[in-house]
């Protein structure tokens, strides 16, 4: 049996691959549908409002780390099962050497009580706020808002959004 002269063996071939960090991430609103967004202390240009949600560690599923950091980064406990709202793709960039894959997932609605009671870790987040959709617009980036966009859109039809150029800046 001849092999193939292109045919690599799994670990080379996997070399030749792109890329990618992954992440999970919870989406909030108040109870008036508006979006429940962190104040980011580290990526203030570049994603200054977040969800919460971080990189996946190794061997974590995106529903595992969405939930393990809304704990870390909000004291509030995710129950599920995971509800997709969107999923994610950004292309490396100069900030960025990987790809980013995401996974966004449905937190559900929080009482005024609830967003009262977030508990932010003061080395990643400064504020929590509830806004309505238009008033985030000249808060954050505008592919940070197409996202919000998507996610308050898939919350609303039920259907989940795929954000495709979610990029880093070049």
């Amino acid at each position: 049996m001849t092999q193939n002269p292109t045919w690599l063996p799994p670990e080379v071939y996997a070399e030749t691959l792109p890329k990618a960090t992954m992440f999970g991430a919870v989406f909030f609103t108040d109870e008036r549908d508006q979006p429940v967004q962190l104040r980011s202390v580290y990526l203030v240009e570049v994603h200054p409002w977040q969800w919460p949600g971080g990189t996946a560690e190794a061997g974590e599923r995106p529903w595992e780390t969405a939930v393990r950091e809304c704990e870390e980064e909000t004291g509030i406990v995710v129950a599920g099962p995971p509800r997709l709202l969107a999923a994610v793709f950004g292309l490396p960039g100069a900030q960025w050497p990987y790809a980013t894959a995401g996974f966004v997932f449905d937190g559900g609605r929080l009482t005024e009580r609830q967003i009262k009671g977030i508990r932010l870790d003061p080395g990643e987040h400064s504020e929590v706020l509830a806004l309505p959709l238009a008033q985030w617009r000249p808060l954050m980036p505008e592919r940070d808002f197409v996202r919000l966009e998507a996610a308050m859109e898939a919350r609303r039809t039920g259907r989940a959004a795929y954000i495709g150029s979610w990029d880093w800046e070049v």
